[in-house]
């Protein structure tokens, strides 16, 4: 099963349970669909990948995001949940017990200088003391990915080579947090003049919290990595209209 780098490690947490194979790409169904593609190759057998924003790949009948062979599968999924007694949110419940519960949020601030983004990323680069930042509000960095530049400090030394690809075009740090138990990701949109920010916090296996306990964490990371590393008042970025 695949899903892209900017995605819910949902399926990622399930497959260490499970144990069949997951992988991460890079943001897009371009990325995820010739993986497949390779992997169906290699005689592999691919059942689904998603996208954070909102595309699933059910199956490799079409390598691509296929929202009418999505709603097929949910349909059916409905009528086998249904002759059990269950419905979608009491099967979510029974998931999130057995691999633990996992909140996000995703937001965006416009700006629409290259510039600026340049900026705003580097001044992230060497925020303490010229060196990645160490903390984000009273969480510890765990380790970081920079895809700009091509830095994973968990990677094997001397290189820190990340295990997806490098482009110094766009700028893309993501930042594993608390106990490897929450995951930022900072990157420029590719098609819009925007700089997202995607954050989610999981409770680990077998640990009890609830939804508003993980929500109520979940916003004093993004209220940290908003003050802290978007600056948006420093760098004129536009907040996310209101609906």
């Amino acid at each position: 099963m695949l899903a892209s780098t900017v995605s819910s490690k949902f399926l990622q947490r399930m497959a260490s349970v499970e144990g069949f194979q997951f992988e991460e790409t890079l943001t897009g169904f371009k990325w995820m669909g010739n993986r497949a593609h390779e992997l169906l190759q290699q005689g592999h057998e691919v059942l689904f990948a998603f996208e954070e924003a909102i595309g699933y790949m059910c199956g490799c009948r079409v390598l691509d995001k296929d929202g009418i062979s999505a709603a097929a599968v949910m349909a059916e999924f409905a009528g086998w949940l249904a002759g059990q007694g269950k419905n979608f949110r009491q099967q979510l419940d029974e998931l999130y017990a057995r691999y633990g519960r996992f909140e996000s949020e995703v937001s965006y601030f416009v700006c629409h200088s290259q510039d600026t983004f340049t900026q705003l990323f580097n001044g992230i680069r060497s925020r303490d003391d010229g060196n990645y930042p160490k903390t984000c509000g009273p969480y510890v960095v765990d380790s970081i990915i920079d895809l700009t530049v091509g830095y994973d400090s968990s990677s094997s030394p001397p290189d820190f080579k990340p295990f997806l690809p490098v482009d110094p075009n766009s700028q893309l740090i993501k930042f594993i947090l608390d106990d490897m138990t929450c995951e930022c990701t900072l990157r420029t949109s590719g098609t819009e003049p925007k700089i997202k920010y995607y954050i989610e916090i999981s409770s680990k296996i077998g640990e009890t919290v609830s939804k508003e306990e993980l929500t109520k964490k979940l916003r004093k990371v993004a209220e940290a990595v908003v003050s802290e590393f978007l600056q948006p008042e420093r760098w004129g970025l536009e907040a996310r209209p209101t609906q």
